[in-house]
């Protein structure tokens, strides 16, 4: 419990109407979660606008309202209502006030770019337990307290959620957490009132234009999070993306730059890449490590270089991160040890992700063996990006299958459709369409021989096939194994 004006710490009141020390059980943004003695915060969302359920929450006992704008008729007595301009941005205060400010009490890093959050912020969670530190790992596949798994809804919950899960780690004893950070995530508020140890960029491709309606709004997001961080934190960006000195342009943190490519604060260079691993000269010394792909070569200096930022030993950094692995669904592999068929999931599920394990796939490559890719677009999401990962998909392999990912609203043959605008006659021939995801990965497992390697791209990590609103069991590593004769 907390009192209101406590709860308002730190914010710009233009209006408050009633009593500012009334005490508040809980801060609620789904006024169908209101209960006696909550406060409710009214925000515009881009499906629905709180303020038009402020009636409710008001019948369903909320003490107070926290609002952009005051309804037109003001009970006589009862809740007390106070107004501010943006009432998202007040959501994440108010949480970090509810919970006494979490983040203050660990390092807190933030990971942010299109591609390779998820791995970063795992294996810097392995990495930190592994240093004797307890831990803390909120991303899109799983959130851990220490050892201790929650489900992860989101790639950043919201701002109540996010407070709650960093005061449990708090008190927990946690020194560390990372997150990933998605452009959602900072555009809605979602991390107003987070105190950020640290900032890292990977890089920034095609993504998420359907909600950000341009390619400059998804930068300026992913932006704004270094232009927020506060001078006692650190931003490390990889400036082998053209736009990684771009995110730290107005930043009051200090820089830091990672590169494969030029010489700068920390550096790696890919030595060998093969299906046992990685061997780089990192920041000028050997390293050989589990992970596979040009892309774990960033991931890889990413982690070492943010865990040097955080003061952590640079031979104790090296031996523990050469026996981690990625995380689930990242160029995540099986063998089928009869044929030599391998066969990959990964989450790849936008144009430069694809490209990049299918390129790292025909790098290991030894000879003429076949590459079989089964991808699939999500419905409901940037349309543009579809005849593109087509495109990809049949440059960049022998066969192709084209299937169903997440459809969810859409028609899954009409996501097909367009993916199938980016393709020429020859790529034609050499492609399938099967619309049942099952079954599409059944055929890629019956078109292998001998040595030949199975992509399967776009869902990774996720145990669901989302269809209509609702969620189906559904596991590609395990229809792969299945495929494959593998499952026992």
């Amino acid at each position: 419990m907390i009192r209101l004006d406590q709860l308002l710490t730190n914010l710009t009141i233009f209006e408050t109407i009633g009593e500012s020390k009334v005490v508040i059980q809980r801060i609620i943004f789904d006024s169908r979660k209101v209960e006696a003695g909550d406060c409710f915060v009214a925000v515009k969302g881009r499906q629905s606008d709180g303020h038009a359920f402020i009636g409710s929450a008001l019948e369903k006992g909320a003490s107070a309202v926290v609002c952009e704008q005051l309804p037109p008729e003001l009970p006589s007595e009862g809740a007390t209502f106070v107004r501010l301009a943006d009432s998202a941005e007040a959501l994440g205060q108010m949480a970090a006030n509810f919970y006494g400010h979490p983040s203050q009490k660990l390092k807190l890093v933030g990971v942010t770019g299109t591609n390779g959050k998820t791995t970063t912020v795992t294996l810097l969670y392995q990495l930190f337990m592994a240093l004797g530190y307890k831990t803390g790992l909120l991303s899109t596949v799983e959130n851990r307290i220490g050892q201790r798994v929650y489900p992860a809804a989101y790639t950043t919950p919201d701002a109540v959620a996010l407070n709650e899960l960093l005061a449990e780690m708090v008190d927990a004893g946690c020194a560390y957490a990372f997150m990933e950070v998605s452009s959602h995530a900072v555009d809605q508020g979602r991390i107003a009132g987070l105190h950020f140890s640290g900032g890292v960029f990977t890089n920034l491709t095609h993504d998420h234009l359907d909600y950000h309606g341009s390619f400059k709004a998804y930068l300026q997001a992913k932006k704004r999070f270094f232009d927020d961080l506060p001078k006692s934190s650190f931003a490390l960006v990889n400036i082998d993306d053209k736009n990684g000195n771009v995110m730290i342009q107005n930043t009051a943190a200090s820089k830091y730059r990672y590169s494969l490519r030029v010489l700068t604060d920390f550096k790696a260079k890919i030595i060998e890449n093969s299906l046992s691993g990685l061997h780089l000269e990192l920041d000028r010394q050997e390293f050989f490590g589990r992970l596979i792909g040009e892309f774990n070569a960033y991931n890889l200096l990413a982690v070492y270089a943010t865990a040097r930022l955080l003061e952590a030993d640079s031979l104790e950094v090296l031996t523990q991160l050469s026996r981690l692995r990625s995380a689930e669904g990242r160029f995540d592999y099986i063998v089928d040890s009869k044929k030599s068929i391998i066969g990959i999931v990964d989450y790849a599920h936008t144009p430069d992700a694809l490209l990049k394990v299918l390129t790292t796939i025909r790098q290991l490559r030894k000879g003429e063996e076949q590459i079989i890719t089964v991808v699939g677009c999500g419905g409901d999401r940037d349309k543009d990006k579809r005849p593109v990962m087509a495109r990809i998909a049949c440059d960049n392999s022998t066969q192709f299958i084209l299937t169903s990912d997440n459809p969810r609203t859409e028609v899954p043959d009409t996501i097909i459709d367009d993916m199938e605008e980016g393709l020429s006659e020859d790529c034609r021939t050499k492609s399938l369409r099967i619309t049942d995801r099952r079954q599409a990965i059944r055929t890629a497992c019956r078109l292998a021989r001998q040595g030949d390697i199975i992509l399967v791209a776009g869902k990774g990590h996720e145990k669901y096939q989302e269809i209509n609103g609702q969620r189906h069991p559904f596991d590609d590593k395990e229809e792969l194994a299945k495929g494959l004769g593998l499952d026992g």
